[in-house]
């Protein structure tokens, strides 16, 4: 995975939080509403694609393009192939 600068002060900094009310505070500090919205969107993706979903389905359903479900099922093989 090709992470981005500064990752691991990112990950130490939400591991550090002490409860479910602090996150949720840390993230809506880190990321513009919509920022937040899209990384909620791809939760959604992920969750869907595992249900056995299909991809057009998603889109449909979530109101994003095809690319963009598409983008996290080969997102989630990468991951699953990592493990």
């Amino acid at each position: 995975m090709n992470t981005p600068e500064y990752f691991d002060d990112l990950l130490d900094h939400l591991h550090g939080m002490d409860s479910r009310e602090e996150f949720a505070k840390a993230l809506n500090g880190l990321l513009t509403p919509t920022e937040l919205a899209e990384v909620c969107k791809r939760l959604q993706i992920f969750r869907m694609l595992e249900a056995g979903v299909p991809q057009r389905e998603i889109a449909k359903q979530l109101g994003v393009g095809i690319a963009t479900v598409t983008r996290g099922s080969r997102a989630l093989q990468a991951e699953e192939s990592d493990d």
